[in-house]
């Protein structure tokens, strides 16, 4: 069966960099300078992903 319907996935950039800066904040110690790292490259990628659809 094939998708007919276009799927926006960009949505997922924010979850996954709130994941990656929380492991990060975690390992350095910063768990909310990490948690804002992440947000913020989270937003900066679905910003990328966004117009190249």
């Amino acid at each position: 069966m094939t998708k007919t319907k276009n799927e926006d996935r960009s949505g997922l950039f924010i979850p996954a960099g709130l994941m990656i800066g929380m492991g990060v904040g975690f390992y350095t110690n910063q768990l909310v300078g990490g948690l804002f790292i992440g947000l913020g490259l989270g937003f900066l990628c679905m910003a990328i992903a966004k117009p190249k659809r």
